[in-house]
Parts: C-alpha cells; structure tokens; sequence
C-alpha cells in the first residue's frame, strides 16, 4: 500500500491559491494510477516514488508543474518541458491539465518502465563548468582572512558563484562594500550564501 507524507500536505497547504487544487488532483491522480507509490520531498517540493523516482510536483509564484523520472519515455513528442519545469507545461488551472484518462495513462506507464527497470540514457554530455572568477575587492578580502579563504576555496564553484553574483549585482559601492564584508562574516562562520534555506 501507499504511504502519503505530510509534509507533501504542507507544501499544498502553503502553495498559491491557484496552485492548491493543481497539486492536489494531481497527488490523487498519482496514487490512483499507482496505489503502491510513497511520497518524499526532495530538492524542496514533491517526489512521488515507486521503485526509484516516478514523478515530481512542484508550485511557484505563478504555476505548477508536473513532470515524470522518465519523461522523454512516458510523454515523448507531446512533452511541454520547454514551456516550463516538468512535462506538462505552465499549469495556472485545472483546465490546464490533460484529462483524467491520459494523465492516469501516463502515470501507470512510468510504473511499468519502473516495474520492468528500464534506464534513461543520458544523450548529452554536460558541459564543463565555467571558471570561477573572483571579482577584486572578494578576492582581497578573502586573502585577509584565512578562514574565509578557505571555507570559499572548498565550495563548489555554483555556490562560489552564489556569492560573487550577490556581490557584483550590487548597484551602488557602499552596498557592495557591505555585501564583501557580511560574506566573509558568513563565510569564517563556514555558511553558503542561501544557508538560510538549507
């Protein structure tokens, strides 16, 4: 039997107005086509699970969307991904989402691919990451603090990039200056840019 998570009823209970009975027909239309899946949270929005990843849910500010583990073997051409996150596209209403039948259909086939253990290759290589480049005035003040340096020396170069857009996109010097300053405190105390919510 299933197993529903509560945690996926507080992120409904939280999401836009709009958003809540997107999230919610779609939960039922999961454990209707899949009586055996179990709910998870990851990367901070739903995971529905059923022999390893099946499908996700997500809300925003102005749409939800819906996506599959496997979607390029559940949806194929009729995916909307390159409208939004998932492969249903912008869902903004109800109205937006397939009917009850072929989401179902969906849903029962990333099972049975999930049942009989089928694999997405990866087709495209990923791309090297670009270099890190450091603006002047971080770069001076990292150097005079060793713990600072070495805490940003060990992140990884996305989160390294947390911080230098935060500084570079500062619009006048003193804001900047203040920005360098409270990112080395962050920094000596071993915190990433956005460890308010991790």
């Amino acid at each position: 039997m299933g197993k529903k998570d509560p945690r996926v009823d507080a992120y409904i209970d939280k999401a836009a107005g709009f958003a809540k009975p997107i999230l919610k027909r779609l939960r039922a239309a999961v454990h209707g086509a899949c009586p055996e899946v179990e709910e998870d949270m990851k990367w901070s929005f739903p995971h529905f699970m059923y022999k390893g990843m099946l499908c996700s849910m997500a809300s925003f500010k102005e749409h939800a969307a819906f996506g599959f583990w496997k979607g390029s073997l559940v949806v194929g051409d009729t995916s909307k991904n390159a409208e939004a996150m998932g492969h249903l596209g912008r869902l903004t209403s109800l109205a937006d989402l397939p009917p009850k039948t072929v989401l179902a259909r969906y849903i029962k086939k990333a099972a049975a691919l999930n049942d009989d253990g089928v694999k997405v290759e990866r087709t495209a290589k990923r791309a090297a990451p670009k270099p890190v480049r450091v603006p002047p005035d971080l770069a001076a003040a990292l150097n005079r603090s060793a713990a600072a340096h070495k805490t940003f020396s060990a992140f990884s170069p996305s989160h390294k990039r947390e911080y230098i857009d935060w500084i570079t996109e500062a619009r006048t010097a003193p804001t900047r200056e203040r920005r360098v300053k409270q990112t080395i405190e962050w920094l000596i105390e071993g915190k990433a840019r956005n460890w308010k919510y991790m």
